[in-house]
């Protein structure tokens, strides 16, 4: 064995010595993991704690009265430039071609009737509509419209949106929509398919009842 061959072995015992020592007196179990080998390395398993609490937005109306509006065709002004596009447009929040960020929507989504025995929770959460309403609720903070960002950024208030301006008007009929849907969740306790929150329509009855605003 020549020298520089066993100076190298001593400085690696001395390195394996240190970073094992120094995993000891921090305490860090991400030093080397549970059952890990490698003294750098992340743990194996990470694991994410589910949400506590909070409440819900309505399903039923999102899929009578809000995904609609992201089919319909709007006025859009984008610099000045106004024509005419869909929320879920290719280029813009289209689940396969859209390029506006982590909102989604399927627009062949078909309507499902939620009055329906058949309809379980699990059933409806299988849905593309389910999609479609998990993404929606994903840029709302529930009770507070004037801080969701499914509204301010399609007025650009306070926050860029690549689609323009999309609500020029503060009494748009489809923004009084989304207001409403986010001031309204369903009851504490209960999950976004609660009876109680057919009393969004008139009648209330999610099938045929009209869509409530503010």
């Amino acid at each position: 064995m020549t020298l520089s061959t066993r100076f190298l072995r001593r400085r690696a015992r001395s390195l394996a010595g240190l970073l094992a020592g120094g995993c000891i007196a921090l305490g860090l179990t991400g030093c080397g993991g549970s059952g890990g080998s490698n003294p750098l390395d992340n743990p194996p398993v990470v694991q994410n704690p589910g949400s506590v609490g909070g409440q819900k937005l309505s399903f039923a109306y999102f899929q009578r009265c809000i995904n609609p509006i992201f089919l319909a065709q709007l006025q859009i002004n984008v610099g000045g430039a106004v024509s005419t596009n869909t929320c879920a447009g290719s280029g813009c929040h289209d689940d396969r071609t859209g390029t506006g960020g982590a909102f989604r929507v399927v627009a062949s989504a078909t309507a499902l009737d939620v009055t329906d025995a058949a309809n379980t929770p699990d059933v409806i959460r299988a849905s593309e509509m389910y999609k479609n309403f998990y993404s929606a609720q994903g840029m709302v903070l529930i009770g507070t419209p004037a801080q969701s960002r499914l509204l301010t950024k399609p007025q650009v208030q306070g926050v860029l949106h690549g689609g323009g301006l999309i609500f020029d008007d503060p009494n748009d009929p489809n923004l009084k929509l989304i207001e409403y849907w986010i001031s309204h969740p369903a009851p504490a306790g209960q999950d976004e398919f609660a009876a109680a929150s057919y009393n969004m329509f008139t009648p209330a009855d999610p099938n045929t009842g009209t869509c409530n605003t503010p």
